[in-house]
């Protein structure tokens, strides 16, 4: 029998965690696997978990955050990650087609489809969605602050912080060429989407060895729903506002300190950055459907 570790962080997303806890009971097939469910305390507990797990599948419950963290520390240990999403937008699992509904995440950790991923990595630190500077990363700092949750709120946030961003100037060096200029912000996508099914890299790919950068352009209030539309829809980068760059290796350069986000993750952070791919680094269990099509 193959033992499971269940990272549960019992505040992602400001959803209570009980029901989810049951559903991994009620649906996990306890034929083939013995559940360990374990809840975090505070910051930095998922990975500590995640590290000292002696499971060969360890599961993240909760939003990108924990995600990413449990992810981390599975880089090169040969455990597999499995991911029961119920956060605030969940960028990874929905690229990876990992439902949001509990006893269907559990049933994809039945059917036992693993594929290997690539990790991205930032300033030594990996990550496995999207990172980035400018507006979201204010966001993303704005929204961890806050005690409120939920998309409706995030959107709030971003509109305070859009009347109050006219862009920050930039350097971007990639493999093959060179870039500077005002942007609102630049997303470095290892997978397609923010979260909420907001895609912002529509053509992000986990399993062909690039970093996909979007660097998006100041834009007017008035082409807002323009820019939103093409971001639900999976057409960011057919705005003639937004540049596109694809590649192994990066530098990023920013006149000034600030915000930065990985995974949604946000903190302060410097001037410069360099980013790299480690290609299919990590082991995740997926959708027998989604097998091929990440």
């Amino acid at each position: 029998m193959q033992a499971i570790d269940f990272i549960v962080n019992p505040i992602s997303g400001g959803k209570d965690k009980s029901s989810i806890a049951a559903a991994i009971l009620k649906h996990l097939d306890t034929s083939r696997f013995q559940a360990r469910i374990c809840t975090t305390e505070g910051p930095g507990a998922a990975g500590e978990m995640a590290r000292k797990s002696d499971a060969p599948l360890v599961v993240a419950v909760g939003g990108d955050g924990t995600v990413s963290e449990v992810a981390s520390a599975l880089v090169g240990s040969g455990k597999k990650l499995g991911i029961i999403p119920c956060g605030s937008g969940d960028g990874l699992a929905l690229h990876l087609g990992i439902s949001r509904t509990a006893s269907k995440a559990v049933a994809t950790l039945n059917e036992g489809c693993v594929t290997a991923i690539d990790v991205a990595q930032m300033n030594g630190r990996y990550f496995f969605c999207t990172a980035g500077v400018g507006l979201d990363a204010n966001v993303s700092l704005d929204f961890a602050q806050s005690t409120r949750r939920g998309l409706s709120h995030y959107i709030s946030l971003a509109w305070e912080e859009w009347k109050n961003h006219p862009g920050e100037e930039y350097e971007l060096t990639t493999d093959q060429e060179r870039w500077s200029g005002k942007a609102v912000f630049i997303t470095f996508a290892n997978a397609g989407q923010w979260g909420n099914q907001a895609r912002i890299a529509p053509m992000a790919s986990l399993q062909d060895g690039l970093l996909d950068v979007m660097v998006v352009r100041p834009f007017s209030t008035l082409e807002i729903p323009d820019m939103a539309t093409r971001l639900m829809t999976g057409l960011a980068e057919t705005s003639r506002h937004v540049l596109h760059f694809s590649g192994t290796h990066f530098h990023l350069h920013r006149a000034r300190p600030g915000a930065v986000h990985y995974d949604g993750d946000p903190f302060e952070a410097g001037t410069d950055f360099e980013l790299g791919i480690h290609p299919g680094a990590l082991q995740v269990v997926v959708p027998a459907s989604r097998l091929h099509k990440i």
